[in-house]
C-alpha cells in the first residue's frame, strides 16, 4: 500500500444488500444495482434495475450518492470471457431515474472516494482501461467456476495513473462528452423505435384507421379525410398545407384500409385480411455451434457468427457486428449457412425474445430462430409483429432446465396477414426510421472505438490534455 493508493483516498466502502421482494416492517423500498445492470445503466437505460425492500439499517450505510462508484465483485467467469470488477459512476440523473433511494446489490461494493484527492469518474475510466487491456484479471480469483474480485487488494495496489485531480477532471470531462454523444444517439434510437412501434400497433393491432373509417361512415362524414387525420395526427388545415406529393401518398395508404371488420381465429380483424401460421409467411431456420475444441472451425476467423449474447446488452434492434467469427470450415458445419443482411433474429432461449435485424452476413448458433428476407412479410414488419406478440410466443415455450421455444412450436403461431400493398405502405413509413437507427448505431460503435482508443493514450500520458481539448472542439 502506498500513500497514493485508492485505499488512502477512500472515505467509505461497504458491500451491498438485496433485501426481500415484498415490503415489511422496518424495510425501505430501494432500487438495487446489480453487476448485470452496469452496462445498461452506463448507456442511460434504467429499465433493468430491480426494486427490493431492504432493512433500514442496511439502507442507511449503503445509500448511494452522486459521485459514488459501484464495483461488481462477483459474477464473471473465465468460460464466458467476462471479467468481474465492472464499475459504474453514480450520477444525479441515475439516482433520480431510479427513485432516489438506490443501493448496490450483494455482489457489488460501494466505493466513496475523497473528491479533493481524486476524481471518481477518472477512476472508473482507469478501471475501464484495465478491462480493455485484460489487466483486471490480476485481481480475480476463481471459486466454483465464478470469478470473484479482490476488492481490498485492488484498493491497496491501484494508484491513479495521473496524480493531479484537476487534470483527472479534464480528462474525465472529455471522455464523458463522448459517452454523452453515445447516450444521446441511443435515446434518439429509442424514440424512433417507439414511433415505429406506435404506427404498427395503431395499424395492425388496434386497427385505428379501419375503426376511424367505420365511425366516419356511420356519422355521415368524409371517411377518407377522417382517416387521414387519424393516421397523421394532423388537423384539416395542416392536411391542406401538406406538399401535394405527401398528401397523395397519405391518401393512397388510407384508401388501402377496409371499412368493415369480420370474425377470424384471432377475433375481429379488418375485412379481407387473412390469418395464417407464421410458417406460411416467412422461412424459419436455426443454427449450431461448431466444435469449440477444433481450432480449424474458428481459425482463420472469416465469417461473423452470433449467439444471443451479442444481443444481451443491445439497445436497438440492429446487429452490426458479433463477438466471434468462424472459418469457412466452421461455416460448412451449420446447415443454415451464411444468412443475408436483413435477416430477423429472435433468441429462442435463455432468455426468449432478443430481437435484431442483421446488417452483416452471418451464421447463427442454436439459440436463435432466424427469419431471412424474401418471405411474404418483410423482416421489419416481422420485428414489430414479434414485439407485439412476444407473450404469445413465450406461451409456446417449454423446458425443464430453461424455457425454450423450438422452431416446431413457433411455426404454427397464427399471424395476421394484411394486404401486401398496405404492408408496403407501412414499410414506406418505417424503413426511413429504421435506416436512421442503423446510422446512429454505426456512429455509436465509432464513438465507442474512439473513446477506447483514447483511454490508454491518456492514462499513459501519450496524449496531452491540450490535444484532447482540441479534438473535443473539432
Amino acid at each position: 500500500m502506498t500513500n497514493n493508493s485508492l485505499d488512502q483516498m477512500t472515505l467509505h466502502a461497504i458491500g451491498g444488500g438485496w433485501g426481500d421482494g415484498l415490503p415489511g416492517p422496518t424495510k425501505q423500498r430501494v432500487s438495487v444495482i446489480r453487476g448485470t445492470d452496469i452496462p445498461r445503466l452506463r448507456l442511460g437505460d434504467f429499465s433493468t434495475v430491480p426494486v427490493r425492500f431492504e432493512s433500514e439499517k442496511k439502507v442507511k450505510n449503503r445509500l448511494l450518492q452522486n459521485g459514488d462508484i459501484v464495483i461488481e465483485i462477483s459474477g464473471g467467469s473465465a468460460a464466458s470471457g467476462q471479467h468481474t470488477g465492472r464499475a459504474l459512476l453514480i450520477t444525479e440523473e441515475m439516482l433520480e431515474n431510479l427513485g432516489g433511494k438506490v443501493i448496490p446489490a450483494s455482489f457489488c461494493r460501494l466505493l466513496r472516494l475523497d473528491q479533493r484527492k481524486v476524481d471518481p469518474a477518472f477512476v472508473v475510466y482507469q478501471i475501464d482501461e484495465l478491462h480493455l487491456s485484460g489487466e483486471i484479471a490480476e485481481f480475480e480469483n476463481q471459486s466454483t467456476g465464478i470469478s470473484n474480485f479482490q476488492f481490498n487488494r485492488f484498493l491497496q495496489d491501484i494508484e491513479p495513473r495521473i496524480k493531479n485531480p484537476s487534470i483527472q477532471r479534464l480528462i474525465s470531462i472529455s471522455l464523458q462528452n463522448l459517452d454523452k454523444k453515445i447516450v444521446l444517439n441511443l435515446r434518439i434510437n429509442q424514440t424512433l423505435e417507439t414511433m415505429a412501434q406506435a404506427i404498427f400497433k395503431s395499424w395492425f393491432v388496434d386497427y385505428d384507421p379501419v375503426k376511424a373509417k367505420i365511425a366516419a361512415i356511420e356519422q355521415g362524414e368524409d371517411s377518407l379525410r377522417v382517416t387521414m387525420r387519424a393516421i397523421s395526427g394532423k388537423t384539416d388545415v395542416e392536411l391542406d398545407q401538406m406538399p401535394r406529393e405527401h398528401y397523395d401518398q397519405l391518401a393512397a395508404i388510407v384508401a388501402l384500409f377496409p371499412n368493415a371488420m369480420e370474425d377470424s381465429k384471432l377475433g375481429e380483424i379488418p375485412t379481407g385480411w387473412e390469418v395464417k401460421p407464421i410458417s406460411d409467411l416467412v422461412e424459419t431456420v436455426g443454427g449450431s455451434t461448431p466444435n469449440t475444441k477444433n481450432e480449424s472451425y474458428w481459425n482463420p476467423a472469416e465469417y461473423f457468427w452470433t449467439s444471443p449474447k451479442d444481443l444481451s446488452n443491445a439497445t436497438s434492434p440492429v446487429l452490426l457486428k458479433t463477438e466471434r467469427k468462424i472459418s469457412a470450415l466452421g461455416l460448412s458445419t451449420i446447415s443454415s449457412g451464411l444468412l443475408p443482411v436483413g435477416t430477423l433474429l429472435m433468441s429462442s432461449r435463455a432468455p426468449i425474445g432478443y430481437l435484431a435485424i442483421t446488417q452483416v452476413p452471418l451464421a447463427i448458433n442454436q439459440g436463435y430462430i432466424a427469419m431471412p428476407p424474401g418471405g411474404k412479410l418483410s423482416p421489419l414488419y416481422l420485428l414489430m409483429w414479434c414485439q407485439q406478440n412476444m407473450d404469445v410466443i413465450k406461451g409456446q415455450a417449454n423446458g425443464s432446465t430453461f424455457m425454450e421455444i423450438s422452431k416446431k412450436a413457433f411455426r404454427p403461431i397464427l399471424a395476421l396477414f394484411p394486404k401486401k400493398a398496405l404492408v408496403d405502405g407501412f414499410i414506406s413509413f418505417a424503413d426511413p426510421i429504421f435506416r436512421t437507427i442503423v446510422s446512429n448505431s454505426q456512429e455509436i460503435i465509432y464513438l465507442s472505438k474512439v473513446r477506447d482508443t483514447l483511454l490508454p493514450e491518456l492514462l499513459a500520458g501519450d496524449l496531452s490534455v491540450d490535444e484532447l481539448l482540441e479534438e473535443d472542439a473539432q
